[in-house]
């Protein structure tokens, strides 16, 4: 037989947390053909003695979809390993749209898409979204979730009241339309609006056509810090009722639970134990992203993004916006919460570059007392609203042991970029999967490669349902990376993101080679995938 590709010598990790073995694999078309000694003919040959093989990795919460219009070639996230992207997370997606209101999501969802590019917006359902995605010829490959938060905007817009009869059927048929049309499952977003204005009966009645399909349930929780508990056995309890997979996204520990990782993790593992299939993910960095208007309550969204202007131009909502935010310091050196001005650094604002890697307290100044939320207002009018911020929010120790627990799968929570593109993003937009290799698997040594091989590969393939990929072996796909242990290494940092990372040297998607000797190559192999 003459394989299309044969990769030789190479130290094998399978993708179930067994150790390494030294052999060789076969590659036909798209399709892993053999593993084990072999003699036979290639067309091509790569030499990986010395080198990790590894199944591509997956990224169970990435926002890609935002941007691959735009970027096709993924390379951020392919050049760190990634070769499947769970798409469609915290409830906001690109699809579907009413034509009515599609100007309340297009401005909402402006500060993550690519400012001077045209996407068209010529779609309205789920299947035409990615039908046009399949067209751009993307390097990766893409298995969307459907969002909450985009459904209720195409029914409801922002009006935070709860659905009514007719509404929540509207709902109900979008989402079931979506998972007819591939959906793997449905996301939310509970800290954002308009997913924030949902109740739990309103999650119940979604979840319900969930589990008609059998598909899974990932949610940003409705509250990571005061509150993480109760937003957990929220989601567990949505899961449970309508016996369906539940993924917590992004298992983040703000400051008043620092100290606490272990008993938070023990809530997945009751419910575990009670048969609710639960899992979380994580990026590893102690800094987390989001827009900076998430920093402002849910309240003030209602009617969208330009009525939420309005209302820090108009002094009496000015007034309540900035007493409810000062109920949430706990002394004087907090802006919110327990978040400082200096720990919110921006990250892109497109109408204002200058601001790029600065943080707040060097913007809007130090001002005790609530100047300093004027300050913050006026800042906002002045860029629209249009930025996303990078937020110190985690310990390192609870980062450590969140990764290291069995039920956390490793993500990177970003977008496909290049380095042509502006702006400073979350270093984990290039290095989340090296850096994960590098600090705590090779240095720290919180888990042994077969245990951090499985969570990056066969573990968030599983939670999603994905078929025949998360692991080599022969008759699933070819996704495959081949990396130097010793070698691997993020190098993007919060002031120079744009840096692809070190030691990874090949990058395989669906049996053609992307990634060659640490370069990317100009052919693109990825594809959207559906579930069925």
């Amino acid at each position: 037989m003459e394989y299309d590709i044969i990769i030789k010598n190479g130290n094998i990790f399978d993708g179930t947390g067994n150790p390494w073995i030294k052999t060789d694999i076969g590659i036909v078309k798209d399709k892993i053909k053999r593993i084990g000694l072999i003699k036979d003919e290639g067309k091509r040959i790569i030499d990986a003695d010395g080198l990790i093989v590894s199944p591509g990795f997956v990224d169970i919460h990435n926002h890609s979809d935002f941007t691959v219009l735009a970027y096709p070639n993924c390379e951020s996230n392919l050049m760190q390993g990634i070769t499947t992207a769970i798409v469609g997370n915290c409830g906001l997606t690109m699809a579907p749209v009413n034509p009515n209101n599609i100007y309340l999501l297009k401005k909402y969802l402006s500060p993550y898409l690519i400012d001077n590019y045209n996407y068209n917006w010529n779609w309205t359902s789920f299947r035409e979204f990615y039908q046009k995605v399949q067209e751009r010829n993307i390097a990766l490959n893409l298995a969307p979730l459907a969002g909450h938060g985009t459904i209720r905007i195409a029914v409801k817009g922002f009006d935070k009241s709860q659905p009514s009869e007719r509404e929540m059927q509207e709902m109900k048929r979008l989402l079931a339309e979506s998972l007819e049309d591939g959906a793997f499952g449905m996301s939310s977003g509970l800290t954002y609006a308009p997913g924030g204005y949902a109740k739990k009966e309103e999650l119940h009645e979604l979840g319900r056509i969930l589990k008609e399909y059998g598909r899974v349930y990932s949610t940003h929780l409705r509250n990571y810090s005061d509150n993480l508990i109760e937003a957990i056995q929220e989601a567990i309890d949505m899961a449970q009722k309508n016996d369906i997979p539940l993924e917590i996204s992004h298992l983040n520990l703000g400051e008043e639970n620092w100290g606490k990782a272990d008993n938070i993790l023990k809530e997945i593992v009751k419910a575990r134990e009670k048969g609710i299939e639960v899992g979380c993910d994580r990026y590893p960095y102690t800094a987390g992203s989001g827009t900076i208007i998430g920093l402002l309550p849910l309240w003030v969204f209602e009617g969208g993004v330009e009525k939420m202007l309005e209302r820090l131009i108009n002094y009496s909502t000015r007034k309540k916006i900035k007493e409810e935010l000062l109920k949430k310091k706990k002394n004087d050196n907090c802006f919110l919460g327990v978040l400082k001005l200096k720990d919110i650094l921006i990250a892109n604002c497109p109408l204002a570059r200058k601001y790029e890697g600065m943080p707040l307290e060097d913007i809007i100044g130090s001002s005790k007392g609530d100047k300093v939320y004027d300050y913050f207002f006026d800042f906002l009018l002045k860029i629209k609203g249009e930025s996303t911020v990078i937020i110190y929010t985690t310990n390192e120790e609870d980062l450590k042991i969140t990764l290291s627990n069995e039920f956390t799968s490793v993500m990177t929570d970003s977008w496909a970029t290049s380095p042509l593109e502006s702006g400073k993003p979350h270093p984990r937009t290039y290095g989340s999967y090296p850096r994960f290799f590098s600090k705590y698997v090779n240095k720290q040594k919180i888990l042994t490669m077969a245990e951090a091989i499985k969570k990056v590969t066969s573990q968030p393939a599983s939670i999603i349902r994905l078929k025949e990929r998360g692991l080599i072996k022969e008759g699933f796909y070819a996704d495959i990376v081949i990396f130097d242990s010793a070698k691997i290494k993020d190098n993007a940092t919060y002031q120079a993101p744009h840096q692809y990372p070190s030691g990874i040297y090949y990058v395989i998607v669906n049996g053609g080679i992307t990634v060659e000797n640490g370069n990317k190559i100009s052919t693109n192999y990825g594809r959207v995938l559906y579930a069925t």
